[in-house]
């Protein structure tokens, strides 16, 4: 019986990927596509724009792939290649306007047991603005810090977490409305 490494076959998939061995390049395509293209719809509301800015980014991927260092996760490096390529789209469109706020209210988000379907909580989220969706996504879905998201999307951090703070307020509110409708009192 012979076993295969993962990490291993993946490097040596990246390594022909990188000499434009085609077949590789379609393993990792297939390989990753359906969570990228997850990726790009929880910033883009439609799936066909979303898998445009997907094929994009994979090109991007492609154009790249030597500059992958083995260093960390390669979906994670991939994944940041495709949020980055979202945000560019959504500036090209101008679809994003942030508000420059500094006040802010730190709050706690109440987790609700998880009586809503995906696609109902996608909904929610597909909702907000587009300033507020794309912080909180990077914040509370991608994981990244306040500084960072101030950094990608050049504005200063306290407009990110004024941004997250009024998307959770948005989200409670619909969440309470959906509890509300859910349970008839509404």
């Amino acid at each position: 019986m012979k076993i295969i490494h993962l990490h291993q076959e993946e490097t040596e998939i990246i390594k022909l990927a990188v000499e434009n061995n085609r077949q590789a390049q379609q393993q990792i395509y297939s390989r990753f596509s359906s969570k990228m293209l997850s990726v790009c719809r929880q910033y883009i509301k439609d799936i066909q724009l979303a898998e445009d800015v997907m094929i994009t980014a994979f090109m991007k991927v492609f154009t790249n792939l030597n500059k992958f260092e083995n260093k960390g996760s390669f979906e994670g490096w991939i994944r940041r290649i495709m949020v980055n390529e979202c945000i560019s789209y959504l500036r090209v469109q101008k679809k994003v306007k942030f508000v420059e706020d500094e006040i802010y209210v730190e709050e706690s988000f109440n987790a609700t047991d998880s009586q809503f379907s995906i696609d109902q909580i996608q909904f929610l989220i597909d909702a907000l603005p587009d300033g507020y969706k794309m912080v909180f996504n990077l914040y509370a879905i991608e994981g990244y810090k306040h500084n960072e998201i101030a950094k990608m999307l050049g504005i200063n951090e306290g407009t990110s977490k004024s941004q997250l703070s009024h998307a959770r307020k948005m989200l409670q509110t619909q969440i309470n409305i959906l509890k509300k409708q859910d349970n008839g009192t509404e």
